[in-house]
């Protein structure tokens, strides 16, 4: 089921997400699914369980080609549940980034490179993988909603911030909403 998304503005979108208790319900495991079709419905490359107006630790992204990020390389299909993120080096870069949250616009962000994400998938089972670039960023921007952050609150320079009509007149109308 497609559900709602929460915009900027709302104080949910704010708060510090619950951790997961029990896993392999069928509350989880339909949360899940209306995540995934809720982010595919609105060609996202992830989405955070308070996206949606559900106070649990819970993110999901993947895709294989993202019209809104048509350069993007293929970020595997992921559920992590109770995500703890360990950067590997102290190396950051700089790229625009959206939010289904923030629709109609874009902003430049320094996220780490390289990072080891561990968690859990709907089963119970303990994940951990190492992801570089966008995959990287991809998994850092999910996981600060779960700590109510959004990326405009981690733009540095406001002059690399704007709406993506003005800034990728190339992208295809209404790739951020």
């Amino acid at each position: 089921m497609i559900r709602d998304i929460l915009k900027m503005g709302d104080p949910r979108l704010l708060q510090v997400a619950r951790p997961v208790t029990r896993f392999n319900t069928p509350e989880l495991r339909i949360l899940i699914d209306d995540m995934f079709d809720t982010m595919d419905h609105a060609n996202g490359a992830g989405l955070a369980a308070p996206q949606i107006g559900v106070d649990l630790q819970v993110v999901i992204f993947g895709f294989d080609r993202n019209p809104r990020y048509p350069d993007a390389p293929t970020v595997p299909k992921t559920v992590l549940i109770n995500p703890e993120l360990t950067p590997l080096g102290e190396e950051q870069d700089e790229a625009w980034e959206g939010c289904l949250s923030v629709p109609g616009l874009r902003g430049v962000v320094p996220r780490f490179t390289r990072l080891k994400y561990t968690g859990f998938d709907v089963m119970g089972a303990r994940i951990e993988r190492v992801a570089e670039d966008f995959h990287a960023r991809v998994v850092q921007h999910e996981c600060d909603h779960l700590q109510g952050i959004l990326y405009p609150m981690r733009v540095t320079d406001f002059t690399r911030f704007g709406f993506t009509d003005v800034l990728f007149p190339e992208l295809p109308p209404n790739s951020d909403d």
